[in-house]
């Protein structure tokens, strides 16, 4: 069998090729793919270090409160009345106790490192712990985990809905990963689908908590109106596309069927801080037509109704087939396997194990050339496997952010791009070779670019790139010919 079908399990459908890798493919580079379906449960990352996020929500909300109070009253009438309103309710579960105890922690030395924290304050502080609680763990597992092609479906459908992590959203931007991603990237679209848009982290990241209808009770006295973000988005990037046949009356339509899907507060009677609340005084009264289809009144059951028919709809299949092919395979994917992943998509009612079995199985997706630059978070991990390079995550989120995809911060709800175009400007291609002229300076320095380029590149490398490792002036020079070569940076 060529090394090259091993290598393109291990880097398109992988994580990059760690020493030893190449030989674990053995003769089924298919098979190994889909092997790691039986590893799934790697994905979940449950870590006892990792807190829920209504958890860090509820801390910040109560350091926030804390903060407003110490504006008014002597501190220590603060914290006195605070312990007290703790003592005498049962259903914040010791969060505001733990909240209390971190707004007063000082910065660690990873917050003190990195380069995307907050302004230093209480609430802050408490987001920032989380935002690196959550990357450490996720780095580390990527740096090391054998069930890559599942961790790479959990990085593409965390792109697909994304989030920005800043203010509310930043601690609990890792959490929305674990909680509504991750568990279903071979489950069922629909049920990722309702998991994703009834989190937290999107409902205030796309404004549905300021969306109240206009002619229910709690509009009329508050003088408050539709907020589109979240509706609109969930048409457009989520579900069907931006080309899927629906109208600006579907969408405010649909904005005034989910009106009342908020987050609890503090004072939420009969609901749990920081987790997804339907409130049904902000609820628009009526029956509303969407995609030609008229919904009866059923409150919050209404939404959720709409995301079932969104994702059995015959553009979403479209839409999800062509950006997991355009991901994994080529920028302009073969018609052929976009069909293929289509009717997958449909025919199994977005059961995304089958989707992307399909996706695995299909001729045209182990086409020799490696047409997909590496992203730069993928660069960095990469960079983690595949050399003797071990750092924190305070670095890898330095560098993620050097080359331009600060972790869980893209620019819009369209997530990072996924083409060559969004990572090959001048400069960015400078950002790559600055840090392969970083990285290289602090390997080993036993480390032997020609031995390490065989084990990482297997001896299908192309020639010009064991020609110029080879005659390298230092080890450093060829360390960094390596990382730059277009075997290491495309897949």
């Amino acid at each position: 069998m060529s090394t090259r079908m091993a290598m393109i399990a291990l880097r398109r459908f992988g994580l990059g090729v760690r020493p030893g890798d190449i030989a674990k493919v053995g003769g089924d580079p298919r098979g190994f793919v889909l092997a790691s379906f039986d590893r799934r449960h790697e994905i979940l990352l449950d870590d006892p270090d990792l807190e829920p996020s209504n958890v860090t929500f509820a801390a910040a909300a109560v350091a926030q409160q804390q903060q407003r109070l110490a504006r008014m009253i002597p501190r220590e009438g603060v914290l006195s009345s605070a312990q007290q309103a703790i003592a005498t309710n049962s259903k914040f579960d010791n969060t505001e106790q733990r909240a209390a105890a971190r707004a007063q922690r000082p910065l660690t030395d990873m917050e003190q490192k990195t380069t995307v924290r907050p302004p230093m304050q209480k609430a802050g502080r408490i987001r920032v712990e989380n935002f690196v609680d959550e990357a450490t763990v996720r780095f580390r597992h990527q740096a090391s985990t054998d069930a890559a092609f599942p961790e790479r479906l959990a990085m593409f459908w965390s792109n697909h809905f994304c989030v920005m992590a800043r203010g509310p959203v930043r601690g609990i931007a890792g959490a929305y990963e674990r909680e509504a991603i991750r568990p279903h990237v071979l489950g069922r679209f629909a049920d990722m689908l309702k998991a994703v848009e009834l989190h937290p982290a999107m409902l205030f990241y796309l404004d549905n908590q300021v969306s109240f209808g206009p002619n229910s009770p709690a509009g009329k006295n508050q003088k408050k109106g539709l907020n589109e973000n979240l509706a609109r988005e969930i048409l457009e990037l989520h579900t069907l596309g931006v080309d899927g046949g629906y109208t600006q009356t579907d969408v405010t339509n649909f904005a005034r069927i989910i009106t009342g899907w908020t987050v609890a507060g503090l004072n939420t009677p009969g609901a749990i801080p920081g987790k997804f609340f339907y409130g049904a005084l902000r609820h628009e009264p009526g029956d509303w037509a969407v995609l030609s289809k008229t919904y009866p009144n059923r409150g919050m059951q209404t939404g959720l109704d709409c995301l079932e028919d969104f994702a059995r709809h015959p553009a979403t299949a479209r839409h999800i087939a062509r950006k997991l092919a355009a991901h994994f395979v080529a920028d302009d994917p073969p018609p052929t396997l976009v069909a293929k992943l289509e009717k997958a998509f449909r025919d199994t009612d977005g059961n995304l194990a089958e989707v992307t079995r399909a996706l695995v199985t299909a001729d045209e997706a182990w086409a020799p050339e490696a047409k997909k630059l590496l992203p730069p978070v993928d660069l960095v991990v990469a960079l983690s496997r595949s050399l003797p390079y071990t750092t924190g995550a305070g670095e890898m989120l330095r560098l993620a952010n050097q080359l331009g995809q600060p972790l869980w911060q893209p620019s819009s709800p369209k997530g990072f791009p996924d083409d060559d175009n969004g990572w090959t400007n001048p400069s960015a291609l400078n950002e790559r070779l600055r840090i392969a002229e970083q990285v290289a300076r602090v390997l080993d320095k036993s480390t032997d670019p020609r031995a390490l380029a065989e084990s990482v590149l297997g001896p299908d490398m192309h020639p010009e790139t064991r020609q110029a490792i080879a005659r390298a002036e230092t080890r450093e020079q060829g360390l960094e010919l390596l990382i730059m070569s277009p075997d290491f940076q495309r897949r």
